[in-house]
This record gives C-alpha cells, structure tokens and sequence, in this order.
C-alpha cells in the first residue's frame, strides 16, 4: 500500500503532466549550466521545450538579458543548430555574441517593422525542429499568443525567448518562467587592468511548478558561475532604496 508521502508525490506528477509537462530524465535531458538555479523548476531541470520570459524595462536590463540569453544559447546550439532573433528595433551587436561563445554567424537576425509581424514570424520559427531556439523582442505578450506559440513548441521542441519592453500591463501567460536580469559591477582580477567578467543579479519572478529566487551570476569565460545567493532582504531594501532615491 502506498504511503501519503508516496500519494502526494505521485498527485504532483500527475498535476505536472496536466500541465503540460512530461517526466524528464536529469541524465539524459543534461544540464543548461545554470547551477543551483536549475532547482527552481519542476525536477530540477531547466524548461527547454517551452517560453521563457524576460523583464526589459530599462535599457540595461535589455543588454544584461541579451547576455544572460547569449550564455544559454552556447548549451542549446551545441549541435551546430541555428538560432533566429527577431525585433523591431535591435540593439544586439552580433559580433558580441562571441563572449559567449556564440558564433553570431549561426544566428538569423530578423528585422521587421510591426510586433504583429515579430510574434508570426517566432510562431512559425518555433515550428522548425531544426532550430535550437527562438529569441523575439515584443513589448507585449497574451495569454492567447502565448498558447499559440507553446503549441509550436510542443510540436518542435525548440526554446523560446520572449524579452517584454512593456511590464506596465504584465498579463498573465503560459510561459515556464519570468525573469529579470540586471547588471551588477564587475569583479576585475587583482592587479589587472579593464573589466572583470559580466555579472547579473537573476530574478526568476515566477516559475510554473516551480520556486523563484534571487542569484548572482557570473559568466567567466566559459560558463556560468553561481557568485552568491542573495538573501531577499537584502533584495528587498535595495529596490526600496532606489524607489526613495
């Protein structure tokens, strides 16, 4: 007979699968190199087979994003698959996809001039299993559209990237996770001139099934590398210092 533990357990992967999520295998799925922050989702792995979104408001959280993003996109293009990213007004510079070790030359840049025009083209991207991800820059995003593209990707398997510029009408959507990435100063080596490597506080605000959290995060060359965890306090009276000043 089955213990309540055992019930519970057995209830929260059949709620899991109702949602949309099937049963991985942290061995065969691998990694995306996130580090303890993979603990947050369903299983302790990263959602790849979903969409993922990210909180731009103000310009520097748009390049901490375009960063964080170029990291995750060297695991997912490992083998040799493309990458398209589409906006209306891109300020992505190609060759700095390098620092991550992206070749920009693998990375269909698609420029268009309406946001309706931006999620068609994702929604059709996401349905080429060829593809190792999907990045689109929208200011908006419903609960219907997102569906749709969750659909395509149910089909393909291929990642998606949503950076949001508009969070003043935040609805609610399919996505897997919301974050935001903000920039924190870099740490140079002792006795080096110039810049240390880039380093992110990672907010996961919302994750489906999952718990959010606060990280620091480095990238150091070749990887992420979890610096610190940020105590939520410390988050917390950080914002409201920036709201007073």
């Amino acid at each position: 007979m089955e213990t309540k533990s055992e019930l519970v357990y057995k209830l929260k992967q059949d709620i899991l699968l109702w949602q949309g999520y099937k049963p991985v295998s942290v061995a065969t799925t691998g990694q995306i190199g996130l580090g303890v922050i993979e603990n947050a989702f369903p299983g302790g792995v990263f959602p790849k087979r979903a969409i993922h979104e990210f909180i731009t408001v103000y310009s520097e959280h748009a390049a901490a994003s375009d960063g964080f993003i170029a990291g995750l996109l060297a695991v997912l293009m490992e083998g040799g698959a493309a990458c398209i990213w589409i906006s209306t007004s891109r300020r992505l510079f190609p060759a700095s996809l390098r620092t991550f070790n992206v070749a920009p030359e693998r990375v269909i840049f698609i420029d268009v001039k309406t946001e309706k025009e931006v999620l068609w083209i994702m929604e059709e991207a996401l349905k080429c299993e060829g593809l190792a991800a999907v990045v689109a820059e929208c200011n908006q995003l419903s609960l219907i559209e997102s569906r749709r593209l969750q659909l395509a990707i149910e089909e393909s398997g291929v990642t998606g990237f949503i950076l949001r510029k508009d969070a003043r009408k935040m609805t609610s959507t399919v996505a897997a996770a919301r974050w935001q990435i903000s920039p924190l100063p870099s740490n140079a080596e002792e006795g080096m001139p110039g810049l240390g490597f880039p380093r992110w506080q990672v907010d996961l605000l919302k994750v489906r099934n999952g718990n959010p959290g606060s990280w620091v995060l480095e990238w150091a060359g070749e990887a992420f590398v979890d610096v610190a965890p940020l105590k939520k306090e410390s988050i917390w009276s950080e914002r409201q210092d920036r709201k007073i000043g």
